[in-house]
């Protein structure tokens, strides 16, 4: 028997392909979502058997085989290399000739309504996910165009509603509701207007975003990019290796504790991009200019939190990483609240005097810390005298990194 596995288009019936219509014409069986069985054609003579799950498609199948039918079709709605079933569903298929049709998709047909090109869109599905598997706003951070499936808890008014309270609701939004069908309903606004609608549930958005963050491969920004004032500000060779220490990851939850001026919380927002970064400061001063610094570097996803820890981060979320810059004298409880949230964390420790180095040492030890580290980093700067250049150092810092050895 032969098995065509086609793309169905938006559900009306014109944006079938004449390649798929003509598969549609021929099948004796037709095999696909009740939704897009019940959009096909009348006129089609298949037996239409309303399945979705990978398994009972091909158990279908089978059967219609051993009934004797020489051609089926399973159609999915969309085009089939568009976040469909096709593929859980093609491995499956090795007892008949298989052939693939592909099929008009919602990105194409929102971008023609819209009158422009599609070619530059992030495509992200977050139909039916969950918190730990999509982070809307981490994508529409870091791409000009961001589009999305909606559908289950992530729907065109809460996604707006995630925009507007990190800081994103100026954006541009499109949200495309029955598409192809005589009540499609196209709606433009910015973000902020259309947290407060409703949409159908199955819509398709789009999200345009005309200063995303750039791509960052590597830290270490020079010292005089940052507001300093007279809080102390972590130089950058030691940041650059205390960065080395953290790798932090593109969508990681990152806390920066004592972060002063927030050079480092700056560098990691700029690294996790799709992730948060909290930074943890207590003075008034410096909480000031992690403030400033975040204004002037555009980081939506860098969060200041005034407050003294470890009773700051008891609201924070689990952190893949930690950064220690200061923790006056709470240095375990703060480790421990990490290993808390996360046991599996990677810290990352700064430390000058030798008694702090003492310490850390003791409480990663303590705490079940493993793959620790230690590095002194030492450096000298040039520095014009006349017409000679002389090295004047910088005061030494140790760099410790440790991971949590689960509970």
């Amino acid at each position: 028997m032969k098995i065509t596995l086609l793309g169905g288009g938006l559900g009306n019936p014109d944006t079938l392909t004449l390649a798929a219509w003509k598969a549609l014409q021929n099948a004796q069986v037709l095999v696909g979502a009740r939704r897009v069985l019940e959009s096909l054609p009348k006129e089609l003579t298949g037996e239409r058997y309303p399945e979705i799950a990978p398994q009972k498609i091909v158990s279908r199948l089978k059967q219609a085989m051993e009934e004797g039918k020489t051609e089926a079709c399973v159609v999915l709605s969309g085009d089939v290399g568009f976040y469909s079933g096709a593929r859980k569903l093609l491995p499956l298929l090795d007892f008949g000739p298989v052939e693939v049709l592909p099929g008009l998709s919602s990105p194409q047909y929102l971008a023609s309504r819209l009158g422009m090109p599609w070619q530059d869109y992030h495509l992200v599905s977050a139909h039916g996910l969950g918190e730990d598997q999509v982070d809307p706003v981490g994508e529409v951070r870091c791409y000009p165009e961001t589009f999305f499936l909606t559908g289950g808890q992530f729907t065109p008014q809460s996604i707006c509603r995630r925009l507007v309270q990190e800081g994103l609701g100026h954006l541009p939004v499109t949200v495309g509701e029955n598409l192809s069908y005589p009540e499609e309903t196209i709606t433009r606004g910015r973000a902020e207007e259309l947290a407060e609608r409703e949409f159908e549930p199955l819509s398709v958005m789009l999200v345009e975003n005309p200063r995303p963050a750039p791509l960052c491969l590597t830290g270490g920004l020079p010292d005089d990019c940052f507001l300093r004032g007279k809080a102390p500000m972590t130089k950058q060779e030691v940041r650059a290796v205390s960065l080395a220490f953290l790798s932090p990851g593109e969508r990681d939850t990152l806390w920066d504790v004592g972060a002063g001026t927030g050079s480092v919380s700056v560098e990691l927002a700029r690294l996790a991009r799709k992730g948060r970064v909290y930074a943890v400061e207590c003075g008034e001063e410096a909480f000031s200019l992690l403030e400033e610094n975040k204004r002037r570097f555009a980081l939506s996803n860098l969060f200041p939190v005034q407050g003294m820890a470890p009773e700051a981060l008891e609201v924070l979320p689990a952190p893949q990483g930690v950064f220690i810059g200061g923790s006056k004298g709470n240095l375990g409880a703060i480790l421990q609240a990490a290993r808390k949230k996360n046991p599996h964390v990677r810290v990352v420790i700064n430390a000058i005097a030798l008694e702090t180095v003492h310490q850390a040492l003791e409480e990663l030890t303590k705490q079940g810390f493993t793959n620790i580290r230690i590095s002194q980093v030492a450096v000298s700067r040039g520095k014009e005298v006349g017409r000679y250049h002389m090295m004047t150092a910088l005061n030494p810092v140790y760099v410790l990194g440790g991971e949590g050895g689960g509970l």
